[in-house]
């Protein structure tokens, strides 16, 4: 009888299914969050390095206002707390990021309520959110205070016009790559250095916590199209450097819950935000284009597993006639 009773604790055990999202490996979300938090330290010292108090007080403002936000929504919706998982704090940090560094801290507070109750809660919770929910936040208070969401300023504290917004107006004189590279040019906060961004993104594909196929894919479309759509090859390099596209392909566009878990469907994916990110920088109003192409992408990704998933084997074929 014993024997019974420790069969099924075990069986119970195997057949435990937790909550989304899936991830069939020994790690824990919360150990894959941390993974992520980590790869983001370089990027963020790098901000506050860079952006002074300002960086600093984003990511703060962000991170708290993101974990209460999750926390009160779940115990509203008498749901577990989770705030644990420190999905929240990836959020946060990913918001903040995406922000200028004179941004107001109540735009800030805005912005993860809307990311954490209306993007992620409302629709289940981690693993259930269908896009990025900083990017969506993000979207959100560029609609909301356009202004304010595009007054950059430089790391000496004076506004000035973004290496896109350059390229975009064809007047005014862009930054030294080597300037682009360490991250000393005005744009969002998160976003201007890409070494740092790289070491972090280097950190997450050795700890394979994203598959580097959508971030690749997604930087050579990009690449490739702008060239198509005229871009002067001697430019390409800023469009690379500059803008959100290292932080959007590593860091967003490869977000579990909001991107396709299928192989094809990931190439898919990847290869539509490259080609939305050119047209939009090329042909669109704004300068850059990539949180919309994720945006975008987040929301075509149900049909494009549906397209992709693969066939049951010894699946019949649907009889049309009946």
């Amino acid at each position: 009888m014993e024997d019974i009773k420790t069969n099924s604790v075990v069986l119970d055990d195997m057949l435990t299914v937790s909550a989304a999202p899936h991830i069939r490996s020994n790690q824990s979300v919360s150990r894959i969050m941390l993974d992520v938090i980590i790869a983001l330290v370089p990027a963020m010292i790098g901000s506050v390095y860079f952006f002074g108090l300002n960086a600093l007080k984003l990511l703060l403002v962000c991170c708290i206002s993101a974990v209460f936000f999750e926390a009160v929504i779940q115990k509203l919706l008498k749901k577990e707390v989770r705030i644990k998982d420190l999905s929240a704090v990836v959020t946060g940090i990913l918001l903040a990021f995406n922000l200028p560094a004179n941004t107001p801290w109540w735009v800030a507070v805005f912005g993860a309520g809307f990311a954490i109750i209306i993007v992620k809660e409302l629709f289940g919770g981690i693993g259930s959110n269908f896009m990025n929910p900083a990017l969506a936040a993000r979207a959100a208070l560029v609609a909301s205070w356009p202004g304010i969401m595009s007054n950059y300023i430089n790391p000496d504290g004076i506004s000035a016009a973004t290496p896109l917004s350059v390229l975009k107006s064809g007047s005014g004189s862009l930054p030294s790559i080597q300037r682009m590279l360490i991250g000393d040019i005005g744009g969002v906060i998160g976003e201007t250095s890409a070494i740092l961004l790289l070491i972090g993104a280097a950190y997450l594909i050795i700890r394979k916590v994203i598959d580097w196929k959508i971030p690749a894919i997604f930087i050579a479309s990009t690449a490739v199209f702008l060239l198509i759509f005229g871009v002067d090859a001697s430019k390409l390099i800023y469009h690379i450097l500059g803008g959100g596209l290292i932080l959007g392909a590593f860091f967003m566009a490869t977000d579990y819950s909001s991107s396709p878990v299928t192989p094809k469907g990931r190439i898919i994916f990847a290869l539509g935000c490259g080609i939305l990110t050119a047209l939009i920088r090329v042909h669109g109003s704004m300068p850059e284009g990539v949180s919309y192409s994720i945006l975008i992408m987040n929301v075509a990704s149900p049909v494009i597993e549906k397209w992709t998933k693969p066939r049951v084997f010894g699946e019949v074929k649907k009889n049309e006639n009946r």
